[in-house]
């Protein structure tokens, strides 16, 4: 046989053997790898498909070779390896989970059949083909009555009524004439089936069967006896599994449904205990330590928690055609695999890349494990009928690095958040308990410290201990200097444009005093252009005319030429005239 090079892989993987006419068309839930003749030797464990309609085989490869082969009756939905006793020696069975029935074998031959228990059948169905047994009604009515009846009732229609609806009216008699003597069933089929341990978690400890049918349910099945021990309800039809835990103990069925939702199931809950809600449709369902990654339909894959929470989502360069686990317990290396329809399966860990192997078709089914008797290999199918395996080396070594865009590996370290404290709860409890009279309060002091800030500023205005202008448009800025000791004083007003390129014009400063206390030589003046950012001192003379030795305020306005409304105003609080003191 050929081999084809992995160029893409870096080396990772040798390249075992590959079958490109080997003529085995199957999936993942399909394949599986078990030690069926107790020599310490695992064997490849296939369900065929054959064209789809005939040729459905139980393969067993051994190395490279074809060991044995079984037909099939029906299209296998799923295949699982599990101990179904404690007899010596360990061999492990084989269970096939095909239509309604389930198929045990046991060193490779037929050894068991379970059907799955039979549905509600509708009443008003019976009646009208107790009617057509006995005469009263021609195919044709009976046509119009089994339409009537689909349409209608809560109950859906058996197999044999759907099959005879889909009839013409030439072949209806001799379907009534055929059928109509025996007894009508209405039977589900298994969609997908997975294992559960017993009461120990060693790796050849006893298993039940957990299957998923068509009718929204999940039964747990006794490895021995073949009854049902638990049944579980769901929203949609079960497509994929994931098992872990043990049943007597504790365990975790993640279910992936027909609806685009994720449930997972518990031991003490008849009914799912959480919902993870996806975007599009999972193709792949593969649980990692305490996660699970979902591979959807919309090329991306996603990481969640056990209970729904959403931790990251890598997308892919094609769409997904098969997911399966990689465990490597000597190295403690868990990972997931990704076949993609673009010939690639992807390699990740999280949302990290870390390998990619090239094929020479689309793979439609993955396993990884041990075979014969090397721990690290890897047997993938193609959509041609090829098979492939290759193995790990043991000088592989993976790196952890992110290669896709976006946040580094840092941000999804959990923070060491600190334990809440006996305080903290009873603060959160008082908050929950009062919060409407919390928040009166907090606006109460809200509106208190406005009312305040207002009055100050009010006050800071009338006082002017803040002599700048109010106006957004004139921004001004000015202080005053009295110098001398009297009578006379004189008095220079330092103003300044603070705006930050428009200059100001058309100024006046005029003054409002006592006129029996002091007398100015130029109560009113005008104001040069003023340029920003330089300061412009007025200067002008007051003559104290009083031998009272008192004093009062001069009030400063400036404003525009022409108008009544200043645009700053300055109180300046004139000393004592010591030169009238003492005369």
């Amino acid at each position: 046989m050929t081999s084809v090079e992995s160029s893409a892989s870096g080396g990772k993987w040798l390249d075992a053997h590959y079958d490109p006419v080997a003529g085995l068309y199957t999936f993942s839930p399909c394949v599986d790898l078990a030690d069926l003749s107790g020599d310490g030797e695992s064997r490849l464990v296939a369900g065929d498909l054959g064209s789809g309609s005939t040729g459905m085989k139980l393969k067993v490869y051994r190395g490279t070779a074809l060991m044995s082969e079984s037909t099939l009756l029906d299209l296998p939905a799923g295949l699982v390896a599990f101990f179904m006793d404690l007899h010596e020696p360990r061999i492990p069975a084989v269970a096939v989970a095909s239509g309604p029935c389930i198929y045990v074998y046991k060193n490779l031959r037929p050894y068991f059949k379970f059907t799955l228990p039979g549905l509600e059948v509708n009443a008003l169905e019976q009646d009208v083909w107790q009617q057509a047994r006995e005469g009263q009604i021609d195919p044709l009515t009976l046509k119009e009555m089994l339409e009537g009846i689909r349409k209608k009732a809560d109950v859906p229609l058996s197999v044999r009524s759907l099959r005879f609806l889909s009839l013409e009216a030439e072949e209806a008699d001799d379907f009534v004439h055929l059928h109509k003597h025996q007894p009508i069933r209405r039977q589900t089929v298994i969609t997908c089936i997975g294992t559960l341990k017993k009461s120990t978690a060693d790796e050849d400890g006893v298993s039940c069967l957990v299957i998923g049918t068509e009718s929204n349910d999940v039964f747990v099945l006794d490895p021995e006896a073949f009854i049902v021990l638990s049944k579980m309800s769901l929203p949609a039809a079960p497509t994929m599994m994931d098992v872990t835990g043990q049943f007597d103990v504790e365990f975790r069925i993640t279910v992936g449904c027909r609806n685009g939702n994720i449930y997972i199931l518990r031991r003490e809950s008849d009914k799912p205990k959480y919902c993870i809600e996806l975007p599009s449709h999972p193709v792949g369902l593969v649980r990692v330590g305490k996660n699970v990654v979902v591979g959807c339909t919309d090329e991306s894959l996603q990481g969640f928690t056990q209970k729904g929470k959403k931790l990251w989502k890598a997308v892919l360069a094609a769409p997904i055609t098969t997911m399966a686990a990689m465990d490597l317990p000597t190295r403690g290396f868990q990972a997931v695999l990704v076949g993609l329809a673009n010939c690639e399966v992807h390699l990740y860990r999280d949302k990290n890349l870390l390998s990619t192997i090239r094929t020479p078709d689309v793979v439609t089914s993955v396993v990884f494990g041990r075979y014969g008797r090397e721990d690290g290999t890897l047997i993938m199918t193609t959509r041609g009928g090829g098979l492939m395996v290759k193995i790990l080396k043991r000088t592989a070594a993976f790196e952890d690095r992110d290669s896709a865009p976006g946040p580094p590996l840092a941000q999804s370290v959990r923070l060491n958040v600190p334990k809440k404290t006996k305080l903290y709860v009873d603060q959160t409890l008082r908050e929950r308990e009062n919060g409407l009279a919390m928040h009166r309060a907090f606006q109460m002091d809200l509106s208190r410290l406005r009312l305040a800030a207002a009055k100050a500023y009010v006050k800071a205005l009338e006082s002017s201990l803040t002599p700048m202008s109010s106006s957004l448009s004139e921004p001004l800025k000015m202080n005053a200097v009295v110098q001398g000791l009297g009578p006379s004083f004189k008095l220079t007003l330092n103003i300044q444009n603070t705006a930050a390129s428009r200059p100001v014009m058309n100024l006046a400063i005029s003054f409002l005093y006592d006129e029996g206390l002091y007398r100015m030589r130029s109560p009113y003046m005008r104001i040069p252009l003023l340029v920003p950012g330089l300061v412009y001192p007025v200067e002008t003379f007051v003559e104290c005319t009083s031998d009272k030795g008192i004093s009062d305020i001069i009030k400063v306005f400036v404003l525009y030429e022409g108008r009544s409304s200043p645009l700053l105003t300055a109180h300046i609080n004139m000393p004592v005239s010591e030169g009238l003191m003492l005369n």
